[in-house]
């Protein structure tokens, strides 16, 4: 098969999380000419090449040569878990991150997507709480964010030119938490579909345009790093000066139920934030956190289902009524038309369906002409 592309060859197997191993037993090869193939240091027969692609559930044109598909290393993804995530479970979503990025870039060639104004803070090294509060609040300015609460902390991504999406439901979904990367054409977030909790992931978006912010350049994995994310998504959502006023100065739950209404963001969040402002003395946080533990997931109050992107799912509708459907972006990219439509899905907010009823799973659908933070913004329209 002289147009063999070892490096699509390796794309497949990781997404469908199998080893070497496997993959040559159901080929009738060796491990070691797997290896060879996605090296590309030899290429499979036609014939050879049409069973990898039966065992891998992908059609053999997907192994041609074709558009570049953009390569995410380990070294280039923010995992919210790295060390507990089993490999074949992070490069199974690191593939996917990678075809999400191939599918991106070609509605980027027929869609305007909002431009990336995710400003850049490079943090390798100590830095105090306080001065991540200065630049969770210089971010908050650079995405036009007035004071308060932000509505919608995902749509608030997308309007900053930031692609999410959630992470296909499977078997291994619990397996990965969020993670981003900023290696492609621009910033990528994938969220956890295992978090419906509105509460935990709008603190994972958080988290992950903070280490966008703060460590494009940064070795992921190590605590320091996950930590500073974690403390830029807690100024970020809820900046200090502002959440000081909405929390009590002892142990009342109905009062910390309304700041998590408000704020939206978990009674465990505002607990802490009450505990390190000095508003709660180590007893009373002790005891908090005692009562939250033995109640477990999902918290009382609950804030809904989780958030939603939809960015990529709307540019695929405003494509689709100008005669590109799926099939004709398939043959423009090279990729299935199975991919692209799981990626869109990934891209688009998705509807519950609850004793065969259907319900809305997120707030009103958005439109780019709305902001999603409250503050005004200029129109950021899809179509050229």
């Amino acid at each position: 098969m002289e147009d063999f592309d070892g490096d699509r060859l390796s794309l497949a197997r990781r997404l469908r999380r199998l080893n070497r191993t496997t993959l040559a037993t159901g080929a009738d090869v060796s491990a070691a000419a797997i290896t060879q193939f996605e090296r590309n240091q030899s290429r499979p027969t036609t014939a050879t090449a049409a069973q990898l692609a039966l065992n891998l559930g992908m059609p053999l044109d997907f192994f041609r040569r074709g558009a570049v598909i953009p390569r995410i290393p380990t070294e280039a993804a923010h995992f919210r878990s790295l060390r507990s995530t089993p490999a074949i479970s992070r490069d199974r979503a690191l593939a996917f991150a990678e075809l999400s990025a191939a599918v991106v870039n070609t509605l980027e060639d027929y869609v305007d997507f909002p431009p990336n104004i995710v400003p850049t803070h490079l943090v390798d090294g100590a830095i105090n709480p306080e001065q991540i509060a200065e630049i969770a609040s210089e971010v908050r300015a650079a995405l036009r964010i007035g004071p308060g609460p932000i509505s919608h902390m995902v749509r608030t991504l997308e309007a900053a030119g930031v692609v999410v999406l959630m992470l296909p439901v499977d078997a291994s979904s619990h397996e990965v938490d969020a993670f981003s990367t900023d290696t492609g054409r621009r910033p990528l977030v994938l969220l956890s579909p295992s978090k419906n909790d509105r509460a935990r992931s709008r603190f994972d978006a958080a988290h992950e345009l903070g280490h966008l912010v703060m460590h494009p350049d940064v070795e992921p994995g190590p605590k320091m790093v996950e930590d500073q994310a974690q403390t830029f998504a807690s100024h970020f959502l809820a900046p200090d000066e502002e959440l000081r006023d909405d929390l009590p100065t002892k142990l009342d739950w109905e009062a910390l139920q309304a700041a998590k209404r408000k704020w939206r963001v978990s009674l465990r969040a505002l607990a802490f934030r009450a505990h390190r402002l000095g508003l709660w003395s180590d007893a009373t946080f002790v005891r908090a956190n005692k009562r939250l533990s033995a109640e477990g997931n999902p918290e009382r109050g609950p804030l809904g289902p989780r958030e939603q992107p939809i960015a990529i799912g709307r540019a695929a509708e405003i494509l689709a009524g100008a005669g590109y459907d799926v099939a004709e972006l398939a043959s423009i990219s090279g990729l299935p038309e199975t991919i692209l439509q799981e990626v869109i899905a990934a891209g688009s907010e998705q509807r519950l369906v609850v004793s065969g009823l259907s319900v809305q799973s997120a707030n009103e659908r958005w439109s780019y002409n709305n902001s999603a933070t409250g503050a005004s913004r200029p129109d950021a329209s899809f179509g050229r």
